[in-house]
């Protein structure tokens, strides 16, 4: 069995290719602006309230936009929705730029730019999501969730070291610029591929409340769907210590900084790992119960590292919190281009998204205030126990997303595969997994 990364989706579809090209370049220049905001913020207040009003001004937009523009997404084309998008994103970053490059030092700009560019993501990345399930076959669909994956962790890792060197030799203005540039490449990701056109129910006079209940209805009565959901917000909720990453710090190293930045490349790397290692998890039919082992390790190792008495223990726990997180996401996006009817694909990832970036802002608040009430590693303690626990309340809960079957990925591996010469979004919609799931 193949350990690397399959580069099949890569190689044998120009569409994924241009699609997975220009969606790296755009993660890239996002981070770009993370980073420049952040320090911006800081630098013009010195103020951690200040600094840590950039996750609220960001997650507020995220949680009242996504689930409506997933409505949007299943009624239009989701090209052409991609495409504005896109531009407005473009047009947001130009406008950071510009603010940078005069020194207009209005804090409330910056606020007023990042909610709306939060609000522009929450539309487009899920629908952005979406397309890629018409660029591959069903059998290829693993590994270009895989490949997505890749693209991420390396962003993750290198992304903030390359802002700090543009920021070094060109100001924030310089990491502006460059987002605003690579917006270029997701055009060029999405210009040239055919349309995808709503399906024909989508367009009714039903009203944007309607549709959004349509899909939350359908996630809630779909086991598999809510199995996945509910499984990421486990591990999210209850064992996403990041919060607590100084004050642990502080307490075992002696608040070292350079301590503190391993804390967050170890769990990067481990993550990477798993992403290039993925060759085997491609290759898993079983995803629901591969995720629920994913999560339970999740927990433990961050159980290990609320205990762990050297500096080893704790990366190699952090190191194999990332490695499992990488795998949780591969297979909940699996799960989810998988049963989700090509109707509602807009609607189901834009609750994907939304559980994916919201669920590790409450968790990290959630384990901030347990923190405060008794201590930073009792918190990161009880709450990766408590997510090894969740896991195993799944399993016992909700035995549909337990004995979960991707049909797709044992057809290929039997070399039966009758769909894989299709695109994944013509067979996905009717098969009867996505009904039985569903039961």
């Amino acid at each position: 069995m193949k350990l690397l990364t399959d580069l099949a989706p890569v190689r044998s579809s120009p569409a994924f290719r241009r699609l997975w090209i220009g969606t790296t370049l755009s993660q890239a220049g996002e981070s770009m602006t993370t980073y420049a905001v952040a320090l911006q913020v800081w630098d013009t207040t010195h103020s951690t309230v200040a600094t840590g009003a950039i996750g609220v001004v960001t997650v507020v937009p995220m949680v009242l936009i996504a689930l409506p523009g997933g409505s949007i997404a299943d009624a239009v084309d989701r090209r052409k929705l991609v495409l504005v998008m896109t531009g407005c994103s473009a047009v947001v970053s130009g406008a950071l730029f510009l603010q940078a490059l005069a020194g207009l030092g209005w804090l409330w700009f910056v606020y007023a730019l990042v909610a709306i560019s939060s609000a522009i993501g929450a539309v487009n990345a899920p629908a952005r999501r979406t397309l890629i399930r018409s660029t591959v076959t069903p059998g290829q669909l693993p590994a270009a969730l895989a490949l997505n994956r890749v693209s991420f962790q390396t962003i993750l890792i290198g992304g903030p070291a390359l802002a700090g060197v543009v920021t070094g030799a060109a100001g924030l203005r310089g990491c502006y610029l460059l987002d605003t540039v690579s917006f270029a490449g997701s055009v060029y990701g999405v210009f040239r591929m055919p349309a995808v056109p709503a399906a024909p129910d989508a367009r009714s006079g039903r009203s944007q409340l309607a549709r959004t209940g349509e899909g939350l209805a359908y996630i809630w009565r779909n086991r598999v769907l809510k199995g996945a959901f509910l499984s990421d917000l486990n591990a999210t909720f209850f064992a996403l210590p990041v919060s607590l990453f100084p004050a642990i710090n502080t307490a075992r190293f002696g608040g070292d900084p350079r301590t503190l930045g391993l804390f967050s490349s170890a769990i990067g790397v481990g993550g990477m790992v798993t992403a290039v290692l993925s060759g085997p998890f491609a290759k898993v039919t079983r995803q629901g119960i591969g995720m629920l082992a994913a999560v339970a390790a999740w927990g433990l190792a961050f159980a290990i590292f609320a205990i762990a008495p050297s500096l080893w223990l704790t990366l190699l726990a952090l190191g194999v919190a990332g490695a499992a997180d990488s795998i949780t996401v591969m297979f909940r996006g699996i799960v989810v281009q998988r049963v989700t009817p090509p109707r509602l694909l807009g609607r189901v990832n834009a609750a994907d998204y939304l559980v994916g970036a919201g669920g590790g802002q409450l968790g990290s608040l959630e384990s901030g205030l347990v923190g405060a009430v008794t201590s930073a590693e009792v918190s990161a303690l009880v709450g990766g126990m408590l997510t090894v626990a969740g896991a195993v309340a799944i399993v016992a809960g909700i035995p549909a997303f337990r004995r979960y079957r991707d049909e797709d990925v044992a057809a290929s591996r039997s070399g039966g595969c009758i769909s894989c010469a299709r695109p994944a979004s013509v067979s996905a919609g009717g098969s009867s997994r996505t009904t039985d799931a569903a039961r």
